[in-house]
């Protein structure tokens, strides 16, 4: 029986691929777990369209992550954190400190799209990833300045 795979299944194909499998299969297990429907004519449409209206969510989707990268590009923020003698911080920078950060200067994002691949724990100047989307990537760069050492700085 041929099948229109709703979802990807691991040992079978992906998602939306139309696949020959035995009858009792799809019938018992397949169709009835909402994991494929039968390849008719008017499901296999319905499938072409559905993937369509997804392409064109991705892309704008994608279209909006690279604005939000443009805005991001260059981008300089600086945190202040209390530290001790040596310029190391009590505690260390978070990405939920650095989404508040950038809530301050009108750039909404969620926390979990910063990416820290080292823990911010000294006064100093670093970068954080920002994944926007899963073909878009922007750098932005943070400054830890020590609690009332700002004022010195600047």
């Amino acid at each position: 029986m041929k099948v229109i795979l709703l979802s990807r299944v691991s040992s079978l194909g992906e998602r939306w691929e139309t696949i020959e499998v035995a009858d009792g299969y799809a019938r018992n297990y397949l169709i009835p777990k909402g994991l494929a429907i039968p390849a008719t004519e008017a499901n296999l449409r319905k499938i072409e369209e559905e993937r369509k209206r997804a392409e064109r969510k991705a892309g704008r989707e994608k279209g909006k992550a690279e604005e939000l990268a443009k805005k991001l590009s260059g981008m300089k923020l600086t945190l202040v954190k209390k530290a001790g003698e040596e310029g190391t911080l009590f505690g260390s920078i978070t990405s939920m400190e650095i989404a508040e950060a950038l809530k301050e200067k009108g750039i909404e994002l969620d926390r979990r799209k910063i990416v820290i691949d080292e823990p911010i724990k000294k006064v100093g100047t670093y970068q954080v990833r920002v994944k926007l989307h899963t073909e878009v990537e922007e750098k932005i760069e943070i400054e830890v300045v020590p609690q009332g050492g700002e004022e010195k700085e600047g």
